[in-house]
């Protein structure tokens, strides 16, 4: 199982994501991306000195990318949007004014049960190049499905940016908010089903598959989750809005053409 290289993963994840301590909502945002970065990298420097690689040199170098193109667009994206748009500065204050202060130890334990999610997450990587499997069709196959959830979110990411530019005060309905209503998370599932498929013909043992299919359920109930708070959010903002009604009503919230719309009960 490797569990001492799977511990120096962990570890660094966990200095990855330790900035928060200065909000704990970094843990899940910012520090996220920089601790998926963080292990990706530290996954191909274990594989290099173990001679994992060899053959497959160019795999480990592009899921290597692949993670930290991943960390530096969601942190830098998420770095950009704290520091330069002064609305959403307000609007996150004015959310998490009551929980910025957690009491230590609850932060500790929130910062050990990511940093250990974030390892799970990139188990898939480090597994492929510690057991030894030299197959590429399958991780090929997983980059590219990974790759396309990485562009999703970033056009997703960028349209919601143009039109709340454009009209801070409404709902993003534009672009590929007219297929779904949350693109970017489902843009997060793509990539991590990337991640998973990448991974299952090496895979050995209970406890290799089990963590790679947590980290995978884990990251899916994590996007349902934000869809229906950020629904729940915006129920109470936009509720009496008849063009918001009709736009929750016939737009899928968080799988495309998937006929679910709502995660909560309407008021």
């Amino acid at each position: 199982m490797y569990w001492n290289y799977l511990l120096i993963i962990c570890i660094v994840a966990a200095v990855c994501c330790a900035v928060g301590f200065i909000k704990y909502v970094y843990f899940l945002s910012i520090g996220y991306g920089f601790a998926i970065a963080g292990g990706g990298i530290c996954s191909f420097i274990i594989a290099m000195k173990n001679g994992w690689t060899e053959g497959i040199l160019w795999l480990a170098l592009l899921q290597m990318l692949l993670f930290i193109a991943y960390g530096a667009r969601l942190s830098g994206f998420l770095l950009y949007r704290e520091i330069k748009s002064a609305s959403f500065q307000k609007a996150t204050q004015t959310e998490i004014d009551g929980f910025k202060k957690l009491p230590i130890f609850v932060s500790a334990v929130i910062w050990i049960f990511v940093a250990i999610l974030y390892t799970a997450q990139v188990s898939p990587m480090f597994f492929r190049y510690a057991n030894g499997s030299k197959d590429y069709v399958l991780p090929v196959i997983g980059m590219i499905i990974s790759v396309c959830g990485l562009i999703l979110e970033s056009i997703a990411d960028k349209q919601k940016s143009a039109q709340k530019k454009k009209n801070p005060k409404a709902v993003a309905m534009e672009g590929l908010y007219r297929i779904v209503r949350c693109p970017n998370y489902f843009g997060e599932i793509v990539f991590w089903t990337g991640v998973f498929i990448s991974g299952i013909t090496t895979y050995l043992g209970i406890g290799q598959w089990l963590m790679a299919i947590i980290a995978y359920i884990c990251i899916v109930y994590i996007m349902f989750n934000g869809a229906q708070r950020l629904e729940k959010r915006q129920m109470k903002r936009y509720g009496n809005d008849k063009v918001y009604k009709d736009y929750t009503n016939k737009t899928p919230i968080i799988i495309p053409f998937l006929p679910i719309y709502h995660l909560n009960k309407e008021v």
